[in-house]
């Protein structure tokens, strides 16, 4: 059998994505705590999110601590702007 084997510069390339890989994900299934969650729900919110605390969160395993911490922000996100508002309409 004639198997074609890679070039010695693209087997390091792809070792060093596979650890890089490797070292930013965690097991499948742990949790993150309070705080994790809070801070990748408010840079999601803005955009900002970074690779890395992206790649953690979807390797936690469970989608709904985000989905229940979107909600919780938006709702609070959108009292906010009403209360803002009435304060400002009814201002002197």
């Amino acid at each position: 059998m004639n198997y074609k084997q890679e070039p010695p510069h693209e087997q390091t390339e792809q070792h060093q994505l596979q650890r890089e890989a490797d070292a930013v994900t965690k097991p499948r299934g742990t949790k993150i705590s309070m705080g994790q969650l809070a801070l990748s729900t408010l840079a999601a919110a803005v955009g900002v999110q970074s690779h890395k605390n992206r790649e953690r969160d979807f390797a936690s395993g469970s989608i709904f601590p985000y989905i229940l911490a979107g909600v919780i922000f938006t709702g609070l996100f959108i009292g906010g702007l009403m209360l803002l508002v009435h304060h400002l309409l009814n201002s002197p």
